[in-house]
């Protein structure tokens, strides 16, 4: 084993260190730059590179890091696992989803990996990149709904059996793996390219950042994380898996009408719908229902929108539709 340096860190064998990845500077001189750390095992093995806040209001991401952060015993470690809690710091110290900083590339997850010479926020993706693509050999973004909506437990994966292994070793409840067939313009689909494994998570929102929801959802994000270490013998443990994967992609269900978004008293997410079942409506503000918000076909909605005023055009409904099912595990 040797010490390894990403940006400003720089860490031993079977230690923790912290540091930042620069890109370039604000007008006050003041680096722009993200937060890194380094979590160096004391043996050889993969490098798994977790990556949060891509999107500054999905704060569940940086949440997860910092219990991994303080679970993780680098003198246990086999490999590293390097975390970068907020890629999109403006974005994130402002609660937006993008930069506010830049009005020609605000989301990050849309121009990644971004261009030495391209815009701020491009310069920003690529230091990133440059510094992912050089250790990393497999890599985890964390997402949530955001300021807009609340997302369960979902997987996104590029199109390789190594990052269905990845999206498997996640560990229970995470049972819902879709296809990225083409990814675009994320990490994920960097290191798709560079041929490495790489998935997108989403749990939570802004609507779960009271207490016992916010809390709950970063140790349950850590703990599946976890999970992954243990199945890639990177760390002591015994990984738990589902017993069945749900494969297929996500349907846009949209406002059709501006106004009050209501869901139904028993909607629920990850539970069957058919197609047609009646999820939410919306209303005007004479208490008239402009729209029911039906099921576009057979399967199950995994998220909604948290803002009841809805303009027309606007997301009501992240849904599922189900392709196939799978039982086993790729490696054991």
């Amino acid at each position: 084993m040797a010490k390894r340096e990403i940006g400003t860190a720089v860490a031993a064998p079977g230690t923790i260190a912290h540091g930042e990845i620069l890109a370039t500077n604000h007008p006050s001189g003041r680096p722009a730059s993200m937060p890194v750390t380094i979590i160096n095992g004391a043996k050889d093995g993969p490098v798994l590179w977790v990556n949060a806040c891509i999107h500054g209001d999905e704060p569940q991401g940086p949440l997860a890091i910092i219990n991994l952060i303080h679970d993780i015993d680098p003198k246990k470690l086999s490999g590293a696992v390097v975390c970068v809690a907020a890629m999109n710091v403006p974005a994130f110290e402002a609660g937006d989803r993008g930069n506010p900083l830049d009005m020609f590339a605000y989301d990050m997850n849309r121009v990644y990996p971004g261009s030495p010479d391209g815009r701020f926020t491009e310069r920003v993706a690529w230091a990133h990149k440059q510094a992912l693509v050089a250790s990393a050999d497999m890599e985890i973004s964390i997402h949530s709904g955001g300021d807009h909506s609340f997302l369960d437990k979902t997987m996104f994966r590029a199109p390789s059996d190594a990052a269905l292994e990845l999206g498997q070793a996640m560990g229970l409840g995470w049972d819902y793996i879709f296809l990225s067939p083409h990814p675009k313009g994320s990490p994920m689909a960097e290191l798709h390219d560079q041929g490495k494994p790489a998935i997108s998570i989403e749990l939570g929102g802004y609507s779960h950042t009271m207490p016992l929801d916010f809390l709950k959802d970063g140790r349950e994000i850590a703990d599946a994380i976890l999970n992954v270490l243990y199945h890639y013998k990177m760390l002591p443990g015994t990984p738990r898996y589902e017993k069945k994967w749900y494969t297929g992609g996500q349907e846009t269900v949209l406002a059709d009408f501006s106004g009050l978004f209501v869901a139904e008293p028993d909607f629920a997410f990850k539970k069957p719908y058919k197609k047609g079942e009646l999820m939410a409506k919306i209303y005007n503000l004479q208490g008239e229902v402009l729209q029911e918000v039906v099921a576009p076909c057979d399967g199950a909605a995994f998220g909604m929108r948290t803002t009841p005023s809805t303009h027309t055009g606007d997301w009501a409904v992240f849904y599922a539709k189900f392709d196939g099912e799978i039982t086993e595990l790729v490696h054991k």
